[in-house]
Parts: structure tokens; sequence; C-alpha cells
């Protein structure tokens, strides 16, 4: 099997291969060169593993685009692969999210979107359908866009449910328990300092991610906090407590060992750099419980930024995390964060990466 790592950036898409179990790595693209490529994904369920690109093309717009052959030659449905339906009066602003869903639902494939918008797909990622229950929510008028704009960034379909969590900026998390027809807010303990009072939608999340144990366990970076809840985001309870910030973007879970998350820490608000200008990560092996610091081999005197999506875990025994900057590095760790190498530098600024084994 060969590790496969999806490098999404400003201007293209790069793919970098390691056959020794992630020590040294190869690097192939641009594909895709100069389209903005803000999400990604991996889909290992197919006989031949696809690789689904949300791109932006400068003159054509958002689309969708897949590779059956691992970035040997792409493909694009004629007419778009996500458009509004007219009674909207909607247009696709970018692809932010392409989930594939559990290998139970093998062609099933979930688009977030902005305008913040959930998409689903029953052909592997060709085409999608607007999700009607979450576009005609009472709570969509309300919901504002963020610096980054407004979008569904984070979709978590579960493996033994037909529940589905969504988190957007801004509007906050909401789950649907009948495969994405009803949803409700689930923000209740996550603070939105922006706001007069506690608001049971509106959050401006920046990342959830599912613990390993209990897909009910999720952990949010939030615009003002770290949080967990135990329940399905029914509850959420703060575990910024030894952070030395509450603020960032990325949050990751271990696919395996439950309990353990990662953050990546900026200087809030406007600020938005590692702390003392050390990029590093931080690490609870207890649910959020306590934090350490981890991270050798990433740089000091580093003054850049990690995006949400610029952060991601593979599915060893032992998890490897790979780390992209705003500034064009991209790092890479097979000890669950302890030490980094890199593996590649002076790419246009990093949006999105996603590793998988492949044959």
């Amino acid at each position: 099997m060969t590790d496969l790592l999806a490098i999404g950036t400003r201007k293209g898409l790069w793919l970098a291969r390691s056959e020794d179990d992630r020590r040294t790595w190869t690097l192939d693209g641009p594909h895709l060169l100069a389209q903005e490529v803000a999400a990604v994904s991996v889909d290992t369920r197919r006989a031949a593993p696809r690789l689904l690109a949300g791109v932006q093309y400068g003159h054509w717009g958002p689309s969708v685009t897949w590779s059956d052959d691992l970035g040997g030659s792409w493909h694009e449905t004629d007419s778009g692969a996500i458009r509004f339906p007219a009674d909207t009066g909607a247009a696709l602003g970018r692809v932010w999210q392409l989930r594939p869903d559990t290998a139970d639902r093998p062609d099933v494939v979930w688009a977030g979107c902005e305008p913040q918008s959930l998409w689903r797909s029953t052909d592997g990622g060709c085409s999608f359908s607007l999700v009607r229950g979450l576009w005609d929510h009472p709570h969509r008028p309300t919901w504002a866009p963020g610096a980054g704009g407004g979008a569904v960034h984070t979709v978590l379909p579960d493996p033994d449910t037909d529940r589905v969590t969504v988190a957007m900026s801004t509007g906050g998390v909401y789950v649907s328990d009948d495969g994405a027809t009803g949803w409700r807010p689930h923000n209740r303990g996550i603070s939105a300092v922006f706001l007069p009072e506690p608001p049971e939608y509106g959050q401006c999340v920046h990342k959830v991610a599912a613990d390993a144990a209990d897909p009910r366990r999720m952990y949010a970076q939030n615009h003002f906090g770290v949080f967990r809840t135990d329940d399905g985001g029914a509850s959420w309870m703060s575990i910024a407590a030894g952070l030395p910030a509450d603020f960032g973007f990325p949050i990751a879970a271990s696919p395996t060992t439950p309990g353990t998350a990662w953050v990546v820490p900026l200087v809030a608000d406007v600020q938005r750099v590692p702390p003392d200008g050390r990029l590093r990560l931080h690490r609870t092996r207890d649910a959020g419980g306590s934090w350490t610091e981890v991270g050798a081999g990433l740089p000091d005197g580093s003054w850049t930024a990690v995006l949400r999506d610029a952060f991601c875990t593979d599915d060893h025994r032992t998890t490897g995390l790979y780390v992209g900057t705003r500034n064009g590095c991209v790092y890479a760790s097979v000890d669950e964060g302890d030490t980094f190498t890199t593996v590649a530098e002076h790419l246009p600024d990093v949006l999105v990466l996603r590793a998988a084994r492949v044959p």
C-alpha cells in the first residue's frame, strides 16, 4: 500500500506519496494548476480509489471534479455537479467539504458548500442534490457569513444510524436523526461572546471532529473556545483550560485512540498567528481534561496559520498527522504529533489536506 496525501491549495492540487511508512515523500503536481482547491477527499470504498476535488475556476466558477486514476485524468459532469434549484434564487459560491459516507453506503458522498448548504450524492460524487431540509430551515435567513464566508464546512455521518451532524460558519452545529430530512440546532454550552445572550444557534464554529470510541462524543474548535460534547451535541462543555490560546481553526481526533485529539492554537482575535511565533500542536489524551504541547520539528519564528481543513489524520494504528500552512509548507508526523518532518515547501497557501492508503 502507498500512503497518499492530497494537498489542496489556492493554485492547484499536489499529491504526495510515501512507500516507506510515511518517512519520505515524493511530490507530484501541480494538478488543476491555477485553480483553487478548497475541498478534496480520497474515497477508498471503491475498487479504484476516487479523488474528489472541489475546485474554483477563475472563469467558470466552482465545481467538483474527480479522478479514478489518482490524478492521471480528471472528469466533470457536463452540467456541473452542484447546481442550486431555480426556485432557491441562489448560486454556488464554493465547495468547502467533500465527505464520503460510511462503507455500507458506498455511493453516498456529502458536500458542504457556500452559501450554507448541504448536498448529497448517490453516484459517488458525480452529481449532488440539495438537502432541502437544511436549506429550508427557518433559521437560515439569520445565518451570517464569517470572515471566511458562510459555509457548511463539517459533515459527520454517524456510522451506525441515520444521524448526520454538520457545522457551519456562522450558524453553529445542526443535527439530523432521520437521514438529513429534519434538522435542529445543537449548540447549548458553546459561547458566542459577540452576541448579547447565549444563543440557541449562530455560534462561529470553525471545525468539529468525532471521537474514535463514540461518534456522539465530539470536539469543537470555535472562534471563541474549544469544547466537547458527550451527548451528540445536545450539550457542550469548555475544554480549553491548559491551552495557550483558545482560538484556532482546525481540530482533529484520532480515528483509533479514544480520547485523543489535537488543536493548533493561534493568538486571537485578529492576530491569528502561533503564540510567540512557535507553530505547535496541543494534544489531549483524556478528551480535553488536559493538554500537552507537541510538535518537535515544526518551525519557530513562524507567523503563519493553519486553516480549518489544512490539518488531518490518517488511519494507521499509530495515527499520522499532517499540517499545512498558509505559507505553503506541509509537515507530517508518524508518532501522533511528537515529531514532524517536512513533506513540501514553497507551495501556494494550503487549504485542505486528506490522507489515505491506496493500492
